[in-house]
């Protein structure tokens, strides 16, 4: 970061005013630790074959875009708003390379049916062990399967839908959640409660983990500093808690 808030001011007004270049830059350098940040968050859960630096290059670009649009007058945190650019533009870059191999798209659509027709069977949510042995598979298979497809569902608000002929984004689409009719009320009240319920009954160390990921949005490497754990087992932690809020998220979609 800039080592005093006047040299900070003397390079925005620097890109600001004349678009200078060294200065653009210099708070590329500055801010570059965001890019880090931001990739090494999305990256968890990817596949292995989703190559880092193609990451690294999407969340330049989103950097890049908060610059030339940030308006240095208003009262926002340049940080706040450049984070929202750099995690939009590698999630647009992922769904544009699909990258998700299609045999991992298989194995999570029979994975998720799976879900479904146990939860329907049992008349209650499942244990990824329950799917594995119904699958013929290992827990940790299908743990691995649906953590690296859950950022296959994210969206990007500035991506255009595929079929609509407008020049429009899933900005445009978007819901004003204060005007929720009665039955969607009910719904989102019902899941949020579901919620609330699956996350009780976590135990306490996927609580946290949940809690200092989303929240916090902390990195699985600091969060094991934290707990004394190794990335490797926090990372499985993280996978088992979200294994069963998915099942949440899904029904929610049905």
């Amino acid at each position: 970061m800039p080592q005093t808030k006047e040299k900070e001011d003397l390079i925005w007004k620097k890109w600001i005013e004349q678009r200078d270049i060294e200065a653009c830059d210099e708070l590329i350098r500055v801010y570059l630790p965001l890019v880090d940040y931001h990739v090494q968050r999305i990256s968890v859960g990817l596949p292995r074959n989703v190559n880092k630096e193609d990451l690294k290059s999407h969340a330049l670009l989103g950097l890049y875009d908060a610059l030339e649009k940030f308006d240095y007058t208003r009262e926002l945190k340049f940080d706040t708003y450049a984070s929202f650019r750099i995690r939009g533009s590698i999630i647009d870059g992922l769904r544009q390379e699909d990258w998700l191999p299609r045999s991992l798209r298989e194995r999570s659509k029979k994975v998720e049916a799976t879900i479904e027709k146990l939860e329907q069977t049992n008349g209650r949510y499942v244990t990824a062990k329950e799917v594995a042995e119904s699958l013929d598979l290992t827990e940790e298979d299908v743990l691995q399967v649906m953590t690296e497809s859950f950022v296959a569902n994210m969206l990007s608000i500035d991506e255009k839908p595929n079929d609509s002929k407008r020049d429009e984004t899933f900005k445009n689409t978007l819901m004003d959640k204060s005007t929720l009719n009665p039955e969607e009320q009910m719904v989102k009240k019902n899941t949020q409660e579901e919620l609330v319920q699956i996350i009780e009954s976590l135990n306490d160390k996927e609580q946290l983990v949940i809690s200092l990921f989303y929240f916090e949005e902390l990195t699985l490497t600091e969060i094991g500093q934290i707990m004394g754990l190794s990335t490797s087992r926090i990372s499985q932690i993280h996978s088992k808690a979200l294994f069963r809020l998915k099942q949440v998220f899904s029904k929610g979609k049905r």
